[in-house]
């Protein structure tokens, strides 16, 4: 660290971050000490640090606040949080390192006794006015934590500009400096690149591919289950589906949420897997708890419910934001209680460094929510620890887990995409992602649109590590799949790769073995079982519709006579909701058609 940082330690507690005391060794991590390095070169009014989660950027900030309070560069500090649980972990961290912040204020003049205040971003959009009035007074810091959420509704962006806009400084931190829309985020620069596309420019970027070979954080292992669905949609059909299976996104969204029904078999057998797999993983790391991710509060005490009658353990039940809520959340912090069940607030800053295995049941598909959910299990607190996320075998989070080291920027301007102007359902696409969107970012959940699970059950499908696929199906409880959740969970991020691979091979040479008719899953390597994308799928549904369009000239038949007629001959639903096996019948069913008249 340089000279002029160390020179504030003076009054920072030895205890902080949890190593010796100033002036004996090193307190930060290197990229703290680089970040804080080019800050104080640089003096910015504005800094943006990227770091992934997990990495210490409350650390860094409060260091920073630290030396600036001391060199009298600001004389108090207001910290913006996404939660109320967020705000009070604030102002316990700033306290061990002798920053006292009123995680309380509501109004008035702050006693003296404080260095300043934290907030929620959700309590600066009802009252920018009163947190303009306290910065304009005395030099202030603002920290903007998980900055990107300024940019949730246009109320909170423009009311943090309005609040801190005379602020001495302001230090932005976010690990997913990205957002599925194109709302500006405050105080964030954005350049514009060759291509006319404008992108957040960060000032200070420590990723998680960065972060992993540090050993700051934990390599992630994805267990992904597939499985057949069965659902009744609001016109009475019912559908049948494997997840992973190429559909509509209506028909992901209802095949997903069918997998999710805690009253299904796939639920139940995922938590039975993700147990097995705590149970492994805490051979070596004896205090190591697992998270379920659930989409609502009904569902979560569902899920609750299938641990107690699984592990006969209770779990922590998590259900909302409140006081009661966050002191759950501290006591199983502080516990080596297995399970903890919660619905949303989980997913972002808050600190239990001893999860280490996690259930995805949430039907939410942004890259941002994605990344922050598997952010809570890749603190790492010694070498070898690593984090295991149980998936639904779902394109975009099979697509996400893929990027877990690509370092994204929020981008302020969409491109076109080559051939939107030929696409006859690119503005049809456009709406549909429209609405998505609106729904992600503001209420977590995708278009529900109505449907009545029916029935599901699960398989174990493929493992993601690494950007690499391993494994084949295989029944849950199977010695295959038991195979994989085995895997010792103290490892280097090498001997998992090499253990993954060895898993494979036996599990290929097992298979081998068996007379063909025993062969009842789909028994490919996962690398040669890809999951196709809604975009192959809409190239299908083009093919159908040009090859009926043909048909119709060569028949002298209208468009919707043939395709009620390839739905009688071929069966399935209508081609909205087809998926690519059925489209592919109607495709060599019209093929044979038009043949024939030749």
């Amino acid at each position: 660290m340089s000279t002029t940082a160390a020179s504030t330690s003076h009054h920072l507690s030895p205890a902080f971050p949890g190593r010796a005391p100033w002036g004996t060794a090193s307190k930060l991590r290197a990229w703290q000490q680089g970040a804080l390095d080019k800050y104080i070169q640089e003096q910015p009014r504005d800094f943006l640090a990227v770091a992934t989660p997990g990495a210490g950027k409350t650390t860094f900030a409060l260091t920073l606040a630290s030396w600036l309070l001391h060199h009298h560069v600001v004389q108090q500090v207001t910290v913006v949080a996404p939660t109320e649980h967020l705000k009070k972990q604030w102002a316990e961290a700033a306290a061990r390192i002798g920053i006292k912040l009123d995680p309380e204020y509501s109004a008035g003049p702050l006693s003296r006794e404080y260095h300043g205040i934290a907030v929620t971003y959700a309590g600066v959009g009802v009252r920018p006015m009163l947190h303009r009035n306290r910065i304009e007074q005395r030099k202030t810091l603002v920290i903007l934590d998980e900055i990107h959420h300024a940019g949730d509704s246009r109320s909170w962006g423009e009311a943090c500009l309005e609040a801190f806009e005379p602020a001495t400084r302001r230090l932005a931190l976010t690990g997913t400096p990205f957002r599925s829309d194109t709302n500006p985020i405050p105080f964030v620069t954005y350049e514009e690149g060759n291509d006319g596309i404008r992108r957040s420019s960060a000032d200070y970027t420590y990723g998680y591919g960065n972060a992993l070979s540090d050993g700051v954080v934990r390599p992630v292992i994805f267990l992904s289950y597939s499985g057949n669905m069965r659902w009744r949609t609001k016109a009475g059909d019912e559908i049948e589906a494997r997840l992973g299976e190429p559909m509509t996104k209506d028909a992901v969204s209802q095949a997903w949420r069918t997998a999710l029904d805690p009253r299904g078999d796939w639920m139940p057998n995922v938590l039975r897997a993700a147990d097995h797999r705590l149970s492994e993983v805490r051979k070596g790391i004896p205090d190591a708890g697992a998270l379920v991710i659930a989409a609502d509060q009904e569902s979560a005490r569902a899920y609750a419910k299938l641990i107690r009658e699984i592990t006969g353990d209770k779990a922590t039940l998590v259900l909302s934001d409140e006081a009661a809520a966050s002191q759950r959340i501290e006591d199983f912090s502080h516990s080596d209680d297995r399970w903890m069940v919660a619905v949303r607030m989980v997913s972002e800053g808050v600190d239990v460094p001893r999860l280490a295995v996690g259930v995805y049941a949430t039907t939410i598909s942004t890259p941002l929510f994605f990344a922050q959910a598997v952010g809570r299990f890749v603190r790492s607190r010694r070498r070898g620890e690593t984090a295991s996320v149980f998936l639904p075998t779902i394109p975009n989070l099979l697509g996400f887990a893929g990027e877990m080291e690509v370092e994204r920027d929020h981008v302020l301007d969409k491109p076109k995409k080559d051939g939107e102007e030929e696409n006859p359902y690119a503005e049809e696409e456009k709406l549909l992602e429209e609405a998505e969107k609106q729904q992600d970012e503001d209420t977590g959940e995708q278009d529900q649109l109505p449907f009545e699970a029916l029935e599901s059950d699960a398989v174990f499908d493929r493992v993601l590590y690494d950007g690499a696929e391993f494994g084949m199906q295989a029944h849950p409880g199977s010695e295959e799949e038991q195979d994989y959740l085995g895997i010792p969970g103290l490892l280097e991020p090498d001997q998992v790769q090499m253990l993954l691979q060895k898993r494979q091979a036996k599990q290929i040479a097992h298979s081998r073995k068996k007379p063909d008719e025993e062969a009842d899953l789909l028994e490919l390597p996962a690398e040669r079982r890809p999951v196709v994308t809604h975009k192959e799928l809409l190239e299908l549904r083009k093919q159908l519709n040009t090859l009926v369009g043909a048909y119709v000239h060569q028949s002298g038949k209208p468009h919707g006579v043939i395709h009620t007629e390839l739905r009688r001959v071929c069966g399935g639903p209508p081609s909205a909701e087809a998926t690519a096996g059925q489209i592919r019948e109607r495709i060599k069913k019209v093929q044979e058609w038009a043949t024939r008249m030749r």
